[in-house]
């Protein structure tokens, strides 16, 4: 199972870019519980990347898309 491109996608879709930012755990949100951890390692891989940009905030580490590889995220996806 491919967990960066399911993230990129689920981000993707409800368009998490830039300033609109979600918890890393709502990202596993409809995996099979027993995945959360390598989907959580992707997580980290795709910020260390640069594809996706972190938030911290009062309440939690928080992520969204960076705005400046967009074209760079629609051609993983497109593969």
């Amino acid at each position: 199972m491919d967990f960066k491109l399911i993230i990129l996608r689920k981000l993707f879709r409800h368009r998490m870019i830039g300033g609109k930012h979600t918890a890393i755990e709502h990202l596993t949100k409809g995996l099979p519980k027993h995945a959360a951890g390598d989907a959580k390692k992707a997580v980290k891989e795709l910020v260390r990347e640069g594809l996706l940009k972190e938030k911290p905030t009062s309440y939690g580490l928080q992520v969204s898309l960076n705005p400046e590889k967009i074209g760079e995220i629609m051609r993983i996806m497109e593969e």
